[in-house]
């Protein structure tokens, strides 16, 4: 579910240094977009709420539902696809009442 906004959708690469300086600010220790947060990291998913509100606040995007597994926090590429995936367009949908 996103919200509905006049917003640009930021590009992928844009999205991880986004992604990857917030990590880096937050644990003061280098990241990879592919290296696991919660195992190679010791993150806790006290963590992954965190990271679940910079996303909202960020990208303009709400996670919920099905969308808040925590395998779509683990590394930085797959909090990329989530936030492009809730960026995209609604597929058939016109933004009318």
């Amino acid at each position: 579910m996103t919200l509905s906004t006049d917003r640009t959708p930021e590009s992928t690469g844009a999205i991880e240094q986004n992604l990857l300086r917030y990590l880096e600010s937050r644990t003061r220790a280098p990241w990879e977009p592919d290296r696991d947060l919660f195992t190679t990291g010791g993150l806790s998913s006290l963590f992954a709420m965190e990271l679940v509100v910079h996303l909202e606040k960020s990208f303009d995007v709400v996670i919920m539902g099905t969308d808040l597994r925590l395998d779509n926090f683990r590394t930085v590429r797959a909090m990329t696809a989530l936030v492009r995936r809730l960026q995209a367009p609604r597929a058939g949908g016109s933004g009318g009442a």
